[in-house]
């Protein structure tokens, strides 16, 4: 099939398609014409590329563990309990943006917190008519 059909399939615009192609995600077979054409699978692959980025994979890491998932049209899954170390790495590295957000989060709160909600004076004084 060629990109347009694998976009109209899979809902993935043909832009991201190429970058896949790009970061060797996807393996077209090129035409002579120039055409990029996919095999039937590459839906599936579209398919848990979509669900592993979601999960917060960079494209580096998917290329690393795609070749390793099974895909049974359920759920994604490891192919091999050895593929489990890098899974927790990325949890782990996910945890850690997670606490770094929330702190961030609690941050704010603290300025919000502690500001007057006395009349703005200043640079901070709404203009007339805004």
């Amino acid at each position: 099939m060629r990109i347009g059909e694998l976009s109209r399939r899979t809902g993935v615009s043909v832009r991201s398609l190429r970058y896949y192609e790009e970061q060797g995600l996807l393996t077209p077979v090129r035409l002579p014409s120039g055409y990029r054409e996919y095999d039937e699978q590459a839906a599936d692959t579209v398919r848990g590329i979509r669900l592993m980025l979601a999960a917060g994979l960079n494209t580096t890491t998917i290329a690393e563990l795609l070749p390793c998932m099974i895909d049974d049209g359920e759920r994604l899954r490891p192919g091999c309990a050895g593929m489990l170390p890098d899974l927790q790495r990325e949890r782990d590295r996910l945890t850690g943006a997670v606490a770094e957000l929330l702190a961030a989060r609690d941050a704010l709160d603290t300025i919000m917190n502690a500001t007057d909600p006395i009349e703005p004076v200043g640079a901070c004084a709404v203009p007339a008519g805004a």
